[in-house]
């Protein structure tokens, strides 16, 4: 799954760009200016931006440059027809590759592929198709394994199951009865106190405290998330 951070001011446009890329493969997250986008490329890992140019606090290009100290994720620029200069700064300065206002969708999910084949053939990113990465925790779908910080940890297949749909959607919240169907494919009945014995044996194999948990944690009165890291 690739981690892909769209930012603008403009929430329309957020939003476009996220039926644009709605994939199983794109994990999206949302950035509204370019201090913001700076803290979730800290503290994420991302594998494509798309970035606004003209934004308040802090611009695209400044952004973009301050990311480029540290970083070689793959920038596309968000730009109007009327910033020729910028976009011209912008690929000077780093960018990959920029999209014109307004956007065609086949476009947008042509260059986000292509950007993102090229930064995976380069090197840039370790992350395979099927395998899933929060923090220490890699699960691999094909091979049906799961490890923690390189070690492999023996799950049975439905604490496998829960494990999976919650990294599929950090920062999710699942209500143990959303969680009963999807794994169970059954009618919720008694599914909480169930649910919570699964991820009370999950939280044993995968934290180190799991009184503390890092991972797996829950959201008094609403289910259970998996945290993004």
């Amino acid at each position: 799954m690739y981690n892909i951070l769209i930012c603008d001011d403009e929430k329309d446009i957020v939003n476009a760009l996220k039926i644009y890329l709605n994939d199983a493969d794109y994990q999206l997250m949302e950035a509204y200016d370019g201090l913001e986008a700076l803290e979730l490329v800290k503290n994420n890992e991302i594998h494509l931006v798309l970035m606004d140019i003209m934004m308040p606090n802090m611009d695209g290009i400044q952004a973009m440059v301050k990311i480029r100290e540290h970083s070689n994720v793959p920038i596309i620029l968000l730009t109007a027809k009327s910033e020729d200069a910028d976009k011209v700064l912008g690929l000077t300065v780093g960018a990959d590759d920029y999209i014109t206002k307004p956007f065609q969708p086949m476009e947008v999910s042509a260059r986000v592929k292509s950007q993102l084949r090229r930064y995976m053939q380069l090197g840039g990113g370790n992350i395979q198709k099927g395998v899933l990465k929060v923090g220490g925790i890699w699960l691999d779908d094909k091979e049906k394994n799961v490890l923690l910080d390189g070690e492999e940890v023996a799950l049975t297949p439905t604490e496998f199951e829960i494990l999976r749909l919650l990294m599929q959607h950090p920062g999710q919240v699942f209500s143990p009865k959303e969680i009963y169907q999807r794994i169970w494919n059954d009618l919720p009945y008694g599914s909480e106190n169930t649910v919570a014995v699964h991820i009370r044996h999950l939280r044993e194999k995968l934290e180190i405290n799991p009184a503390e948990p890092r991972y797996i944690k829950v959201v008094w009165g609403q289910g259970y998330k998996c945290e993004k890291l």
